[in-house]
């Protein structure tokens, strides 16, 4: 069979197969080096993964707003008929968004965009006998919403649905007011109208905050109880590259003249987060690989050392410098490749260890970790491409070595 290799090849595999403990010790290496690669990334994609869909799932990735009141300037004489001027800051008063169906409309024809849906929001209270609690009033299209925000994926109990005279609270907010399904809130807003509610569903938005403040109605029922009568506060986006929030926000604000706030500046102090983890994370893969093809490369100087006298006789006998270079150069490929497959196999047990470990108290997994193929695959072209490079200078280096003075040596 070796007789259908190239002579490079021969040559090199013998070389790995007379330093077998030698060649042993460096595919180790190789294999810890791309283990710790290929394990290092998953856990960080899956652990992202995880914060990413906590922190959106509650959130849309845009709110569209009417603009905030400018300061007027306001005019004022002093005694000595000296003319001064002081800026005026007007009280924020609930404001709706002009025109906001043609604003829907542009935003569901923009190929960017993957949901629209309009909110009425308002502060109002809760009130049952002689508990009283304030919440923030939200009225919504379910259908259009659950597309922004998963509610009928998050309910605890009852269902996702609503009419005119239904209400969907979260868990905090029952417990408070020792409510449950099929029970009844009277809801009273700021602008003095009241009505009573039916409870068709307790939701959990995985925040204690979201979950005793958060309530939701149909959008009709929030016009009239918050006096928006077909007017909206705000209109939710979600978008098809969540990572490029913050531009798509810039343009439609550039376009529209509305305030456009993206989760990545509502967010800012866990997007800086995940940045940083990710290129700390970078680096550190960085240097392992770098360690792992200096490992090659000295392996490599040792062996062209060793073999002084094999590589003066092979080129003696004809064999070119090219020759030489490919035998040294197939060495650490192979080197990588080889080290790459047990690297590989060792992450998987060491993310299979992991899924077994890291679980919640309630037996779920902490969170989800995919074996993407795709990293396997690269972590093996990379740990070829490192050996290929680590092997680059001990080739050249016996390439040049003279047959007579290598034989003599």
């Amino acid at each position: 069979m070796n007789s259908l290799l190239p002579f490079e090849w021969i040559v090199a595999t013998r070389f790995l197969r007379e330093g077998r403990l030698q060649s042993l010790f460096i595919i180790i290496g190789v294999a810890i080096g791309v283990g710790v690669i290929v394990f290092m990334s998953a856990l960080l994609v899956g652990m992202q993964g995880n914060l990413f869909r906590r922190v959106l799932s509650s959130q849309p990735h845009i709110t569209l707003e009417r603009p905030k009141e400018q300061a007027k300037l306001v005019m004022r004489a002093t005694p000595g008929q000296v003319i001064a001027s002081t800026g005026q800051k007007p009280s924020q008063r609930m404001n709706t968004i002009d025109q906001w169906q043609k604003v829907r409309d542009q935003m569901q024809q923009r190929s960017d965009i993957v949901a629209v849906s309009p909110t009425a929001t308002g502060p109002a209270l809760v009130v049952r006998g002689s508990a009283t609690q304030s919440i923030s009033l939200i009225g919504i299209e379910p259908e259009q919403y659950n597309k922004i925000i998963p509610l009928a994926d998050k309910m605890t109990s009852g269902n996702f649905r609503m009419t005119n005279t239904d209400m969907m609270i979260g868990t905090q907010l029952a417990e408070d007011m020792g409510v449950g399904v099929g029970d009844k809130l009277r809801v009273a807003s700021a602008a003095g109208a009241n009505l009573t509610l039916n409870i068709v569903g307790i939701f959990d938005l995985g925040s204690r905050g979201a979950n005793q403040r958060n309530v939701y109605v149909l959008l009709s029922t929030a016009q009239n109880l918050l006096d928006m009568v077909g007017g909206v506060a705000s209109i939710d986006l979600t978008v098809q590259d969540p990572y490029a929030a913050e531009d798509i926000a810039q343009s439609i604000a550039n376009s529209t003249g509305l305030n456009a706030l993206s989760w990545i500046a509502n967010n800012s102090q866990f997007f800086l987060a995940m940045r940083a983890q990710t290129y700390s994370s970078l680096l550190i893969r960085i240097f392992v690989g770098f360690s792992v093809a200096a490992g090659i490369a000295s392996v490599l100087v040792v062996s062209v050392v060793q073999r002084q006298k094999e590589v003066g006789i092979l080129r003696a006998m004809g064999g070119s410098r090219g020759q030489i270079m490919r035998i040294f150069l197939i060495q650490g490929a192979l080197v990588g490749l080889l080290g790459s497959i047990v690297g590989s196999a060792l992450a998987m047990g060491l993310l299979s260890a992991w899924k077994w470990v890291a679980k919640n108290p309630d037996g779920t997994p902490m969170f989800v970790i995919d074996m993407d193929m795709s990293f396997f695959l690269w972590s093996a072209l990379l740990a070829m491409l490192a050996g290929l490079l680590a092997a680059a200078t001990p080739a050249i280096r016996a390439a040049r070595l003279d047959p007579v003075v290598a034989i003599r040596g």
